[in-house]
């Protein structure tokens, strides 16, 4: 059964295969890309691959940090992450709790500080990231509200921005 665009069977397959298995619930993400150090409109592409197939992201920063401005840059990215994580972590946990949307849009927003790259302050680059939901929906407003709660404590992304997670650096020089 599908309720809000999610497939709820599949869910409930993978809950029951984590219950009886709980490695299994650890999956591995891989990201690859490449600096483009010639001319070019992009800085910086990867080639994603996903269960149905790869896709091509680029990368091209603003003006103002040197490059074009002709694609998305780093930012835009990692908050269409957090965005597309958490909307479809609410839209998840909507489903399960038996809620149907009739529309969920969101919009993310931060201010970033750019003087700490340049070196110029130690400011943080963001103090906060603002992420605002609209959801049209015929379930009592406690519901939605306890799918909101749900989504919070489970996105992976939310989890990502608000706990620190241990960054392994290693430079390797060929």
């Amino acid at each position: 059964m599908r309720l809000n665009n999610v497939d709820l069977e599949k869910i409930q397959n993978f809950e029951d295969q984590i219950k009886n298995d709980p490695s299994t619930a650890k999956k591995t993400q891989v990201i690859k890309g490449e600096w483009i150090a010639s001319d070019s409109e992009v800085q910086f592409q990867s080639s994603i691959e996903f269960e149905g197939g790869t896709t091509l992201l680029k990368v091209d920063n603003p003006t103002f940090m040197g490059g074009g401005g002709n694609f998305p840059g780093p930012m835009h990215y990692c908050f269409f992450g957090l965005a597309s994580c958490y909307m479809g972590t609410f839209a998840t946990m909507a489903a399960m709790l038996g809620i149907k949307i009739k529309s969920l849009t969101t919009r993310v927003e931060a201010d970033i500080n750019f003087s700490r790259v340049f070196g110029v302050s130690e400011e943080p680059t963001i103090d906060e990231v603002r992420v605002i939901i609209n959801i049209q929906s015929d379930a009592p407003e406690d519901k939605i509200k306890e799918a909101e709660k749900l989504a919070l404590e489970r996105c992976p992304v939310v989890f990502t921005l608000r706990n620190p997670v241990k960054l392994v650096p290693k430079l390797e020089i060929s």
